[in-house]
């Protein structure tokens, strides 16, 4: 099976492909990767074909300047889509020909992130599409709102919220911009003909359901869900340490001496003043007397603002940390898988989009203490969900708990079977 495989956004937005990709591979199929260009290294690690794409507007804007907006207010959130508009009106042509030109070469299965336009390549080269979502907020269910919705209904609302959701003016104004580009693309650059749902991913061109997968535990979520057959909720993706990686000087020595430390790590995130930020946790860790070692990644920390308790660096398999620390702090994103499986307690810090959501989830099921909201966020408050997540016996125990059933899972496997099954 040849299979194309196109993600886009930050680290946490692709490094699940990349393990998708490597387990194609060992499955012994063919397997090329599209994504953006600072993805190189990681797919390369991997050794995983990798097609590189200009970084995208998610990287530089949503992800880099939308946390200073976004969630404060609907006028700000406006004011952000406006500015993503303007900003980037040259730059939807030039990345939907990259991804044309990175696809052209044809396969059998296009498995593709859902935000990327995949299902348009796929009816243009006449394969199967499979579009993959990471975290529960895509598919609509009765059982919860819309993690994105950026305020409360009632529980009767539930699967409404996701319609509703779509159509809130700032979200709208986005979608009607990107179909205005992704039409204009269909016809000239793809020559495929307007028709009816050309946009829902959830269907293929014939209208019959696609196949479409969800890349977390069941077993993040509170409650059970019952979802469509045709969705496919496989478990977390996990994309170990690469062949022949140790660890850098003195971080293995940091972490053996001593009382286990805790991580802290916000990902991509940068937030609104990441220098109040850092002096924000900083603090936190001095008042709870804790070692740590901080990953500083796209800058939302500073490592010149911790003391000599404090390692920082900019970023380290997951996989070979979190079972060496005590607790795991971070923003909602991508990190829950690795810190679920390690079996630690957490503390939530999310600063946007389904990352709320994400931290209720884990509050919920008992692995962490209530959230603290970046926005929010002050050193007491954070110290003190530091030393409820250090001391609860209880919470360290379901953590333990939780992370044997997802070490137990098979997600990998289980989306390597989905996709073969797809393409049969």
């Amino acid at each position: 099976m040849d299979t194309l495989v196109l993600t886009d956004g930050t680290r946490g937005d692709v490094q699940p492909f990349v393990a998708l990709a490597s387990a194609l591979r060992t499955a012994g199929h063919r397997v090329t990767l599209v994504g953006p260009e600072s993805s190189m290294s990681l797919a390369t690690e991997h050794d995983v074909p990798f097609v590189p794409l200009t970084d995208s507007a998610r990287t530089e804007i949503v992800e880099r300047r939308a946390p200073n907006t976004v969630g404060r207010n609907g006028l700000m959130r406006m004011h952000l889509a406006l500015r993503i508009i303007r900003e980037n009106r040259m730059k939807p042509s030039g990345k939907l020909r990259e991804l044309a030109d990175a696809s052209a070469r044809g396969a059998d299965v296009l498995v593709h992130h859902t935000n990327v336009p995949g299902h348009h390549l796929a009816e243009w080269l006449g394969i199967p599409a499979v579009p993959v979502c990471p975290f529960p907020y895509w598919v609509p269910t009765s059982s919860f709102p819309d993690p994105t919705l950026p305020f409360a209904l009632p529980p009767s609302l539930n699967r409404a919220s996701y319609g509703l959701n779509k159509a809130l003016p700032t979200n709208l104004l986005l979608r009607l911009y990107s179909k205005k580009h992704l039409s204009r693309w269909r016809r000239d650059a793809l020559r495929l003909p307007a028709r009816r749902g050309q946009h829902d991913l959830f269907r293929r061109p014939d209208g019959e359901r696609v196949t479409f997968l969800q890349a977390f535990s069941r077993h993040m979520l509170p409650a059970p869900v019952t979802y469509p057959d045709w969705v496919e909720t496989t478990g977390f993706w996990y994309l170990p340490a690469s062949p022949g990686w140790s660890p850098p000087a003195g971080l293995a020595e940091f972490v053996n001496d001593g009382e286990p430390p805790i991580f802290v790590g916000f990902g991509s995130m940068v937030g609104a003043d990441p220098r109040r930020t850092t002096r924000v946790v900083a603090d936190a860790l001095r008042n709870t007397k804790s070692r740590a070692v901080v990953a500083t990644a796209w800058g939302g920390l500073d490592p010149d603002g911790f003391g000599e308790d404090v390692f920082c660096l900019e970023q380290v398999p997951f996989d070979w940390l979190f079972p060496r620390v005590s607790v795991v702090v971070h923003h909602g994103g991508g990190t829950i898988g690795a810190a679920l499986s390690a079996g630690r307690p957490q503390v939530l810090c999310p600063f946007m989009f389904d990352q709320p959501f994400n931290a209720q989830c884990m509050h919920d099921i008992g692995v962490a203490p209530p959230p603290q909201p970046e926005r929010d966020l002050t050193a007491d408050g954070l110290a003190k969900a530091i030393n409820v997540a250090l001391t609860d016996d209880g919470m360290a125990q379901r953590a333990a708990e939780v992370g044997r059933r997802i070490r137990d899972e098979d997600g990998l496997g289980a989306a390597v079977r989905t996709i073969e099954s797809a393409v049969a």
